[in-house]
């Protein structure tokens, strides 16, 4: 569904659009919730030292005895076995997960979720990713998310789930999880964000049809073309934790997140310049986008097994479903970037990512010094999606029963190499979703590198 086209007028594709003059600098987070009408409730600023780094590694059990299981599309869920065992079984037995859980901030209302798999099974994970803090130029501390393997996973998410109204901040000073740097992909001794070591990256064990039969782990599809980052994003469960890539493609509600890919697929994905209101192609960027998604309730995405739904996008281009082009000419669909970080610009810089949910929607905002600002200086971007919108609910988007009524429940078949498995109710009457959120990095099995995230912060309404 097109609701405004790129070539509109830069009156129409402004709305939403706060801009900051170039010698006013953004308020702070403190101010923002303030000034919007919500009060702060909880803050961690990074000020006093993490130990998150010294708690012990857990090997984790797998199946439904597991503190990590989430359902059965998770690490060794139910949904790989029944589409594609014995192999799903056979290659799940050569790896072992290790993980750390450990709460941290007032009153423990943040959790640190760090995981990593261990290939040989040697007894301990391959890398050794983490949480910790780091001084900033500025004298600030801050908090720095290291993963230097693809095969670990680093989050920071929100302890208990979160109230029914609320407003979540974050505020990001440095990234390096791929895109380009001085036009090139190949910059530090890296690719795309990945070291370039010699040894084979790839998505092993888990695809979106299960485990391929009879193939190796250095011949499953090689990841490195792809990189990326969840800035903000809201789930559907309460303790989220990194897991096999498929999986969160089914558990999110609204999302910015950075997917920094030039494989063929993403040829026609799109950037939209929030300056003049176009859409130019992801190829004519510097694959360092912000993505803001509103996960549709009523769509499944072509082409992944019925595993992940159709994405939303609201930005100062205009509106558009992920499955229609986003221009006239058919040039772009798939994913429709909002604007691009400008990463040479940080820590001195400073990006900030908000999401507020009220009485009838959900909010996505980001601000900073983006590539495509208009007038000079930072800018911010704000946009809103009802839970229910012209018809197109936000997936799972009510935290208690009597919120929905079961109109968009449908059952799902899932089709792997040797069978299928069924999601019968995909959205019940009388289920409810929990909200948490995320930052960091969800998948075991994709997305390498260092960032540095900082003043994490919930509000509540004001009154």
């Amino acid at each position: 569904m097109r609701t405004a086209r790129s070539g509109s007028s830069l009156a129409a594709v402004l709305t939403g659009i706060i801009v900051a003059p170039a010698a006013v600098a953004l308020p702070g987070a403190a101010d923002r919730g303030h000034s919007s009408g919500w009060r702060l409730v909880a803050e961690e600023d990074f000020d006093d030292p993490l130990h998150i780094d010294a708690t012990p590694w857990t090997r984790d059990p797998q199946g439904r005895d597991s503190p990590w299981y989430i359902d059965a599309f998770g690490d060794d869920g139910e949904a790989w076995h029944a589409m594609s065992d014995p192999d799903f079984s056979a290659q799940l037995a050569t790896v072992d997960v290790y993980r750390k859980r450990q709460a941290f901030g007032r009153d423990g209302w943040l959790t640190a979720e760090i995981a990593a798999v261990d290939k040989d099974r040697s007894g301990e994970p391959d890398s050794s990713p983490g949480l910790s803090t780091v001084d900033l130029p500025d004298g600030q501390r801050a908090a720095r998310i290291e993963e230097p393997s693809w095969d670990a996973g680093v989050l920071i998410r929100s302890t208990d789930p979160l109230p029914e109204r609320y407003r979540v901040e974050m505020t990001l000073r440095d990234i390096d999880f791929g895109g380009m740097r001085g036009g090139s992909f190949e910059y530090d001794g890296k690719y795309n964000g990945y070291q370039t070591d010699g040894t084979c990256k790839t998505s092993f064990p888990w695809t979106f049809n299960g485990a391929l039969p009879g193939v190796a782990r250095c011949d499953y599809h090689d990841v490195t073309k792809e990189n990326g980052f969840y800035y903000l994003g809201i789930l559907d469960h309460a303790t989220p934790s990194p897991q096999g890539n498929p999986g969160i493609h089914f558990r999110r509600k609204v999302v910015m997140d950075g997917y920094y890919s030039h494989q063929s697929w993403s040829l026609k994905n799109g950037v939209c310049d929030p300056g003049t209101g176009r859409i130019h192609g992801v190829f004519d960027g510097t694959f360092n986008g912000v993505n803001a998604i509103f996960v549709r309730g009523d769509r499944m995405r072509s082409g992944i097994n019925n595993i992940g739904n159709e994405y939303y996008f609201k930005t100062a281009c205009g509106e558009f479903s992920g499955d229609e082009p986003f221009d006239d000419e058919g040039r772009y669909s798939g994913i429709l970037t909002s604007t691009e970080l400008r990463p040479e610009l940080l820590p001195q810089a400073a990006y900030h990512f908000a999401v507020e949910r009220d009485a009838s929607g959900y909010t996505l905002e980001m601000g900073g010094p983006f590539r495509h600002g208009g007038p000079p200086g930072p800018i911010t971007l704000r946009f809103r999606h009802d839970f229910v919108e012209d018809g197109r609910p936000i997936w799972h988007y009510n935290q208690a029963p009597d919120a929905y009524d079961g109109a968009f429940d449908r059952s799902l078949t899932h089709t792997g190499h040797s069978g299928t498995y069924t999601t019968e109710h995909a959205w019940p009457a009388d289920s409810a979703y929990p909200d948490s959120f995320i930052i960091g990095d969800p998948h075991l099995n994709f997305y390498e590198g260092t960032a540095v995230v900082d003043d994490i912060r919930l509000y509540l309404p004001a009154t």
